[in-house]
């Protein structure tokens, strides 16, 4: 792993709104100096490391808010070894930024996961930055558990996150409930009040319950399409209510597994104003051969890089995605410009965990994590505050 020291980066610059074609990047100190035109790069700048060039796209480094583990590991048994592990996979992967997510478990086994992400966030990270941590479940509701284990399914709980709250500040950074449990708007006026992103998901709510979740103050819906009420002409449900209320930020697992390619087109052009993100849900197989595996408690397969549990043929169990493949996916099947795919797997999800100030986006002042990308869309260098770390 390099210093972080000055350097240039030539090829086809994505900034806000278009593609600078003839473009650079200059970074020094593990800031964006300078984000345009090569040709009006300042005369003070010339002197830095000539660095690289790529006949592709240099595009800012990914933000994955909703991740389980990866290369053999979930965050749900991890410790600071692990936590490597994941994070230096993923940035591998384009991955600059991300929450470590949990899973529907006893409280005691989530309250071990934030002691272990506090205490790594106190530490140099070396790959990719936990921002923070992303509850997933145990709010959900036992009609749609999906993956999550329904053993450990309980109502939404005001005094367990002010407890959390307490104890962790800041750390807790989005809450997936079932907005129609009891204690749920509750929870999620809560949330809003103190910062945290609520998110529907696993959930058996009407359009109606829904939108008085939204007027409570939830924003977000994890995973769209999947563990959550289909949408019928008479029956909007809770798929529905995403498409339909821009106020809902809609995340999409962008893998052709999940969810159709045609339903991802239509989500594109509902969800136009900054308020679609890029995940991959992936689990610790992720970076992995097939073979068996867990998702929090649950035994998982892996077949051909799709996660099944096991006895349950028709139960998707995580992905094996990377943000990588999400983002050639939607540019190369979808059929969005590679400045739209970026926005959506960088600068929306930056914006909902409030980030977006000082990454997200390609521009001067911000702190430097940048990806290069060949002509096909690969991964040629990785960027974390200026420190290239692949």
């Amino acid at each position: 792993m390099s210093e972080v020291s000055g350097q240039l980066l030539y090829g086809k610059v994505v900034v806000p709104g278009h593609v600078i074609e003839d473009g650079v990047i200059a970074i020094h100190d593990g800031t964006i100096l300078y984000a345009g035109e090569v040709q009006h790069l300042p005369d003070h700048l010339h002197n830095l490391n000539p660095g690289k060039k790529t006949d592709g796209y240099i595009v800012p480094g990914f933000i994955d808010i909703h991740v389980h583990g990866g290369s053999g590991e979930d965050f749900m048994y991890s410790g600071k070894e692990e936590l490597d592990k994941i994070t230096s996979f993923h940035c591998s992967q384009g991955t600059t930024a991300m929450l470590a997510t949990t899973m529907t478990a006893p409280k005691a086994s989530i309250d071990k996961v934030l002691k272990e992400v506090h205490e790594y966030r106190q530490q140099t990270m070396p790959y990719t930055i936990l921002e923070g941590v992303h509850l997933e479940g145990p709010f959900i509701s036992p009609k749609w558990p999906g993956a999550q284990n329904p053993e450990h399914i309980v109502h939404p709980s005001v005094e367990w996150l002010e407890g959390w709250e307490a104890e962790y500040p800041g750390l807790v950074k989005q809450v997936t409930l079932a907005p129609e449990r009891e204690g749920a708007i509750e929870a999620i006026r809560w949330m809003s009040e103190h910062g945290i992103n609520a998110a529907l998901g696993h959930t058996d709510a009407t359009y109606e319950e829904v939108e008085a979740a939204v007027e409570a103050g939830l924003r977000q819906a994890v995973h769209t399409f999947n563990a959550m009420t289909p949408i019928h002409h008479r029956k909007p449900g809770t798929a529905g209510a995403v498409l339909s209320d821009d106020r809902i930020h809609a995340e999409i697992i962008a893998d052709g597994i999940h969810v159709h390619p045609a339903c991802i087109s239509i989500l594109t052009k509902v969800k136009t104003n900054d308020n679609l993100i890029l995940i991959t849900d992936a689990m610790s197989a992720a970076g992995m051969p097939d073979g068996d595996y867990t998702i929090g408690d649950l035994p998982v397969e892996v077949k051909d890089g799709i996660a099944i549990l096991k006895g349950e043929s028709n139960s998707l169990a995580g992905s094996t995605l990377t943000m990588i493949k999400g983002f050639r996916y939607l540019v190369e099947t979808v059929g969005l410009t590679v400045e739209h795919a970026s926005r959506i797997a960088s600068y929306n999800p930056a914006k909902r965990l409030r980030i977006e100030d000082r990454t997200g986006t390609l521009e001067a002042g911000k702190q430097a994590d940048v990806l290069m990308l060949d002509e096909s869309l690969n991964i040629q260098g990785v960027w974390v505050r200026g420190r290239q770390v692949f």
